[in-house]
């Protein structure tokens, strides 16, 4: 039954009717030239410094996501 549903639209898609994208480009556009790619040195943001307080942050929500999955272990499922 599935594949009828796959097999139908796959023909529903093969009838469909798509725009001329050829002509959707203007004379102009197709003779401009490429635009100037710039450098993404000044564009991207630089790394967050790592600092100690981040870091127990960091290892404290370790310690408690461990302690939770432990206790989710634990818990029979009904």
């Amino acid at each position: 039954m599935r594949i009828r549903h796959f097999l139908f639209l796959a023909v529903l898609a093969g009838c469909a009717e798509f725009p001329d994208l050829d002509r959707a480009i203007s004379p102009s556009a197709r003779a401009a030239s490429y635009p100037q790619i710039a450098p993404l040195d000044g564009t991207l943001m630089p790394e967050p410094e790592e600092t100690d307080a981040g870091l127990v942050a960091l290892a404290n929500r370790a310690a408690a996501l461990r302690a939770r999955a432990e206790r989710l272990r634990g818990t029979p499922i009904e």
